[in-house]
């Protein structure tokens, strides 16, 4: 990996209902809280860290592709800019049960995609579009 002059991303998500949206992504997900502020009027922040980040930047034609694979029908955000975040875990199906109990619509439940992941879609707490995934390994014919 080579030096790159950004040591850190953060991508910053505003919560109408910020306790549920901290319960959802640090309780249930299971996002370690690295640093968390209060301020004046009520401000809350909590800085929930990921051991690996990468920015995934998708065309509008990749973004329905993936749609397709996870869902079977388009349910990306159409704006200037759609945001999805993608969590790999160890076990879809029961991350996925475990995020629905919590408040999150599955929009589609684990299914295997063309590059041999079980992709999970959900809406979580905050209006954020998730997609939790399992690496299952191997090729899968696409």
């Amino acid at each position: 990996m080579t030096d790159s002059p950004v040591s850190q991303m953060r991508l910053v998500v505003e919560a109408e209902d910020y306790e549920e949206a901290l319960v959802f992504f640090r309780d249930v997900l299971g996002l370690p809280e690295s640093e968390s502020y209060s301020g004046e009027g009520g401000a809350r922040v909590a800085i929930l860290s990921i051991p690996s980040a990468t920015l995934e930047l998708a065309n509008p034609a990749q973004v329905r592709m993936i749609d397709e694979v996870e869902v079977g029908r388009p349910v990306a955000r159409r704006s200037t800019l759609s945001i999805r975040v993608a969590f790999e875990v160890p076990d879809a199906d029961a991350t996925t049960a475990r995020l629905a109990a919590a408040g999150a619509e599955v929009l589609a439940p684990p299914t295997r995609t063309p590059w041999n992941s079980l992709n999970a879609r959900l809406e979580a707490p905050g209006g954020l579009q998730i997609t939790a995934f399992q690496e299952l390994g191997g090729s899968a014919a696409v």
